[in-house]
């Protein structure tokens, strides 16, 4: 199963009868699924119908449908309303007489709101036949964004595994560090007690203990056992789950974790060196998997 991205973009245009539609939308990421419509007066149908395509399509992402109307059949030049000019003349003639308004003039009376009616203002109708037109396109519009969102998705999965296998490298790598650091500590322990207490055989013992201790804190292999565990579940999420996103991201933050103690626990510079170049994969993976839906 592959992965899906947030980010899509689709465009349908149709229409029914005289009526032309153009629907566009546009998909980031989001937390949950959230689909937010722009419509003109009489297509209220849309944000019903774009509801239940969208859950039977997505599971998260923040949405914008946008629906842009006009009419095949549309006529050019304008319209004079004469009873809309008739109710504003008969209003003003009283307070013309009265003197508390001056006659209007002509440019004046066609600015006012209804007297002129371009073509093409009439309230788009939406009609049963329409709706199911209507219907048809949206479906192919959601389908469309599913495709991208999916084409995305392929080229994002590339890059999620790109960054595991790099996540691998710096493990096994640590791996092989891992065991020299215990040396490394004892050693350093030992010679630093030699330089203070020359005389220590008494403690000899008691060294032991210490060194052995100062070890044991410092080892780091449970760590790099869990980090492997980690990277083994995160290929699984990927290969085989549907909109693993949520899933993967929390992942991410455990890598984090781990790697953070890696680093804390580190005692020579090149475990140190390999910790910080697995922060560096792991911050972006994580950034990535914020576009994972």
């Amino acid at each position: 199963m592959s992965l899906a991205s947030m980010t899509g973009f689709s465009r349908i245009e149709g229409g029914y009868d005289t009526l032309t539609w153009t629907l566009e939308m546009r998909s980031v990421n989001g937390r949950g699924l959230d689909v937010k419509y722009r419509f003109p007066a009489g297509f209220e149908a849309v944000e019903r119908l774009g509801r239940d395509l969208a859950k039977s399509r997505f599971q998260r992402g923040q949405m914008n449908l946008t629906v842009s109307v006009g009419s095949a059949a549309a006529k050019t030049g304008v319209t004079l309303k004469k009873d809309v000019l008739e109710f504003y003349l008969e209003a003003s003639r009283a307070l013309i007489d009265a003197g508390e308004a001056v006659t209007p003039s002509v440019d004046g009376l066609l600015s006012l709101r209804g007297v002129i009616e371009a073509a093409g203002d009439e309230r788009a109708e939406l009609n049963a036949e329409a709706e199911a037109a209507l219907v048809v396109d949206l479906a192919a519009l959601f389908d469309r964004l599913k495709e991208a969102r999916e084409s995305e998705g392929r080229a994002l999965e590339a890059i999620l595994k790109g960054h595991l296998i790099t996540m691998a490298a710096c493990v096994e790598r640590a791996k092989g560090l891992a065991d020299q650091q215990v040396e490394a500590i004892r050693e350093r322990f030992t010679r630093r007690l030699d330089e203070l207490l020359p005389d220590a055989q008494d403690f000899q013992e008691r060294v032991l203990q210490e060194a052995a201790l100062l070890a044991t804190k410092a080892d780091v292999r449970e760590e790099l056992d869990r980090l492997t565990s980690h990277l083994d579940q995160a290929h699984q999420l990927i290969e085989g789950e549907a909109a693993p996103g949520r899933k993967l991201d929390f992942l991410a933050q455990e890598f984090m974790r781990e790697a953070n103690t890696l680093c804390s626990k580190s005692a020579f510079i090149e475990l140190t060196q390999t910790g910080l170049e697995l922060k560096a994969s792991i911050d972006q993976f994580r950034e990535q998997t914020q576009n994972v839906e």
